[in-house]
């Protein structure tokens, strides 16, 4: 069952993916909720984000031991993500901000 907390990054995820279309013609982002970690005995849930244009990818997980934080990390689609992830209070985490990364990070050139 899903947390409270994936449900509602779900939600933001769909207000900022429906925006960036809105605003940016070049970027169509492709977000997917996997529950795998869970598979492997990772108590998690991640989200990546991913832009086929720039082969660029955002990921985010969400720890059951500290839902109040989210761990994300600015990656590439064709590379392993590093092992140093960024913190954010998962109150902080807003359409806006999913918005402005999504902006910045997938219009960069490669």
């Amino acid at each position: 069952m899903p947390s409270k907390q994936l449900e509602t990054l779900c939600d933001l995820a769909t207000e900022a993916h429906t925006r960036i279309q809105t605003n940016f013609s070049d970027i169509d982002p492709i977000v997917g909720v996997s529950q795998s970690m869970r598979k492997s005995g990772v108590p998690a849930d991640a989200m990546t984000i991913d832009c086929l244009r720039t082969m660029r990818r955002i990921i985010i997980v969400l720890h059951d031991e500290s839902l109040e934080i989210l761990n994300y990390q600015f990656a590439y689609r064709d590379k392993d993500p590093s092992g140093e992830f960024k913190q954010l209070a998962f109150d902080q985490l807003s359409a806006d901000l999913l918005y402005q990364w999504m902006s910045e990070y997938f219009s960069k050139s490669q």
